[in-house]
């Protein structure tokens, strides 16, 4: 078994070029918001979820994006209301959100 049920990364890229990334589109709220829900259902810790900051995933044209692992699935989100329901399907009963699964040709 392994420490963690699941993982969530959340891209928190930010690129100074002016290129189009996850920073740019909440992903520090989004971020912050998912890792107080997930503590506030209990499901931090050993044998829960962990939720982590990444750099750049490289799925910028799907942006912002997080991926769940051990699944591997990839999601984009717009609010607080789509991590709500990430949390709440996938993050605690295992069952993927399939509206937010971000589709496998959106790459950079």
């Amino acid at each position: 078994m392994s420490y963690y049920e699941r993982h969530i990364f959340f891209c928190l890229n930010q690129r100074d070029s002016g290129e189009n990334a996850c920073a740019q589109h909440g992903a520090q709220a989004a971020f912050d918001h998912c890792k107080a829900r997930v503590k506030a259902e209990g499901l931090a810790g050993k044998g829960g979820v962990r939720v982590n900051k990444a750099g750049c995933l490289d799925r910028c044209a799907g942006g912002p994006v997080a991926v769940v692992y051990p699944e591997a699935v990839w999601y984009s989100f717009v609010d607080s209301t789509d991590i709500d329901e990430i949390v709440e399907s996938h993050l605690k009963k295992g069952e993927v959100v399939e509206r937010l699964v971000l589709p496998d040709a959106v790459g950079r």
